[in-house]
């Protein structure tokens, strides 16, 4: 199928003993890498993925997917082994990651449209191109659903076909003439339900290797290779969003066949882990396990639904692996900087849980990963970041208009000398108005919006399975992690479904929905 382009228009904690920081000298870089010494600022290579947990090969998980080209990318980089998203799914983590803000500023907790709600931000794309960046963008940079695409600022942003320009640029990844089983649903686990809806949760299939050609994630990765192979007078921003390893699992055989049933290991759980929890997230928590954990082994398909995962998690690797081919092949690899990062993580199956949404390590933490000039190689960073000191880092790094209101840290020192690295506190806010949690290298202390908390000591308790916010002897860590949580919470704004998208040719805007005479 052909392209169809569209031309448009600290709270930082600063407390580490001189021998952690020697420590992290020695788990990071030997040496500092003097700042890129190109004319012209560097080019940024942007990758994001979707739902994509901490089970890759760069960082510290028991379980991992076969990713051989993350694994390439980390040698020449900066890994950040605690990398932390800032925002609980899809919709809110894009949303921060673009403005720079975390949702408690923004009021855009869950499905809120930021252009909308606040256009008097500058987005990260508009930043670029007000620096004379060309700016290129496809696939999942945005929420999927139509609607949701920021087309301000993009010298170009690709979707695969005509209808998807005529309804609001939805950019999901399994409609629109992309491949599907013949069968769908798939799955044991949707098919066994009564009424299935066959939204794609828990949906997962092996398609023949002959589809991937046509698969919407390899589509655009051909078109952002398309973009690397040109000519570039002006240093280019170019980002893509792969939609793997979001549900529907669906992916070629031969990505499947890289993990044997009886070679899959389920993650390790606490059979009574919910029990320290407070009422509300205790409840929650235990329906979820009921309805989807427990009900996947009861059917018997635990391991294929962590194998259709795994598959999908090596098959975006896989495009990853052909991008970096394509740059290393083309003559702006020197003054290339790439990025690779994720929404957020995924539960599969510890907590007693199956998806995101939650405030525990498996939501929050997320790859994110630097490469090229002026950033040291094969360095690994153990104090946590977040996904929001993104912008701030590119502000530096590509001579950017500084903006007072970006809410993160700039990690330019750190990745030119790793050794400089200290823990902070990092803050991130829940789908639900007035929850967060702060983390470090320490702890986690995690809030909910009825005052209720939870608090976990991670030097001890990688897994966070005993919440010590009930003994008082932890009140005083308690106290003092506040102190990096929002000093307000903005309202929050009209979700989508309280709005109604209007679409005009190949332009959409969104209105509130008129009221039911």
């Amino acid at each position: 199928m052909r392209p169809l382009p569209l031309t448009s228009r600290r709270n930082p904690r600063q407390s580490l003993t001189r021998a952690f920081v020697a420590m992290v000298a020695m788990v990071a870089s030997p040496l500092p890498v003097p700042a890129a010494t190109s004319a012209r600022p560097p080019n940024i290579l942007f990758i994001a993925t979707d739902d994509l947990n901490a089970w890759v090969g760069p960082l510290d998980s028991a379980i991992k997917a076969k990713t051989p080209n993350l694994d390439r990318l980390a040698a020449r980089g900066v890994t950040f082994l605690q990398a932390q998203t800032c925002g609980t799914y899809c919709a809110p983590s894009r949303a921060a990651l673009f403005t720079g803000r975390h949702p408690a500023t923004t009021g855009v907790y869950n499905t809120q449209v930021y252009w909308r709600e606040h256009p008097e931000l500058r987005p990260l794309q508009i930043a670029l191109q007000q620096a004379d960046y060309k700016t290129f963008g496809a696939g999942k940079l945005f929420h999927h659903p139509a609607g949701f695409v920021d087309l301000r600022g993009w010298t170009e942003f690709y979707v695969r076909t005509a209808a998807q320009r005529r309804s609001g640029w939805p950019v999901d990844s399994w409609r629109q003439g992309a491949p599907q089983p013949s069968n769908r649903p798939n799955s044991k686990f949707v098919r066994d339900q009564p009424n299935h809806t066959n939204s794609g949760f828990l949906e997962y299939a092996a398609l023949p290797d002959a589809m991937e050609k046509d698969m919407a994630d390899t589509v655009q990765t051909d078109w952002l290779i398309g973009v690397l192979q040109q000519r570039h007078d002006r240093p280019f921003f170019a980002a893509m969003g792969m939609y793997a390893p979001h549900y529907p699992n669906y992916a070629p055989k031969k990505y499947y066949d890289l993990y044997p049933l009886d070679a899959i290991v389920l993650p390790p759980i606490k059979e009574d882990d919910t029990e320290d929890l407070p009422l509300i997230p205790r409840r929650i928590a235990e329906n979820r396990k009921k309805t989807i954990v427990n009900r996947l082994h009861e059917l018997g398909i635990m391991k294929e639904a962590i194998q259709a995962y795994l598959a999908c998690t090596s098959y975006a690797d896989a495009q990853l692996g052909r991008i970096l081919d394509a740059l290393d092949a083309s003559p702006e690899r020197d003054n290339t900087i790439v990025i690779f990062w994720s929404d957020h993580g995924y539960h599969l199956g510890e907590k007693g849980q199956w998806g995101k949404h939650t405030l525990w390590k498996e939501t929050a933490h997320v790859p994110f990963i630097w490469a090229g000039p002026g950033i040291a190689s094969g360095a690994r960073i153990p104090t946590p970041v977040s996904t929001i000191d993104l912008f701030p880092t590119l502000v530096e790094l590509c001579h950017l208009a500084p903006d007072q209101g970006l809410e993160g840290v700039s990690l330019a020192p750190v990745l030119r000398n790793p050794s400089s690295a200290t823990d902070r506190n990092i803050l991130l806010c829940d789908h639900n108005r007035g929850g967060y949690t702060v983390v470090n290298q320490q702890w986690r202390y995690i809030h909910y919006p009825d005052g209720t908390e939870e608090l976990y000591q991670l030097s001890q308790d990688r897994e966070e399975w005993f919440n010590l916010a009930s003994q008082e002897r932890y009140h005083p860590i308690i106290e003092e992690m506040k102190k990096s949580a929002p000093k307000s919470f903005a309202p929050a704004g009209p979700e989508s479904n309280q709005l109604r998208l209007i679409i005009e040719d190949e332009r959409f805007r969104w209105e509130p929905k008129r009221p039911r005479s």
